[in-house]
């Protein structure tokens, strides 16, 4: 992956950020040339990955932080590269439910990770050098056509 320039974020866990971080998501995207689609999908995946990361990873305690780093991706084809990291225990990505299983179909939660991998180009999961888990989180632009 070629780096172009970073954006860092770093706040306390709460839900009230969700709105400014996907601000910066937007700019970010738009400056690599993702078009509406693309940006609509990165938000419900950045939105996805920010209340897990809150929630779940945190467990919504506010002395705890959640980081952001928005990657602008040079090459070609450009991209938004994302990586979501929470100060939490971690969790071992092999041993989420299958959301599609007949006996989790109905339940509320538990799609996110998946919602995620089908919004995004590529999606890793796992713990932090820092500590933590963490997400990272690709989209490339599409090449414009004439």
């Amino acid at each position: 992956m070629t780096r172009g320039s970073t954006v860092r974020l770093d706040f306390r866990s709460s839900l009230d950020i969700l709105d400014f971080v996907q601000a910066v998501a937007d700019q970010s995207g738009r400056r690599v040339g993702l078009d509406d689609e693309a940006l609509h999908w990165v938000g419900v995946a950045l939105r996805e990955s920010l209340i897990n990361a809150i929630q779940h990873g945190n467990s919504g305690d506010e002395r705890k932080r959640v980081h952001v780093e928005f990657t602008l991706l040079e090459e070609e084809p450009p991209g938004l590269a994302i990586r979501v990291r929470d100060e939490g225990s971690g969790f071992d990505p092999a041993a989420l439910p299958d959301c599609l299983a007949p006996e989790n179909l109905l339940k509320s939660c538990g799609r996110g990770i998946f919602l995620i991998r089908s919004f995004m180009d590529e999606l890793v999961l796992q713990r932090a050098p820092e500590g933590g888990m963490e997400v990272r989180m690709l989209k490339r632009a599409q090449p414009q056509t004439a």
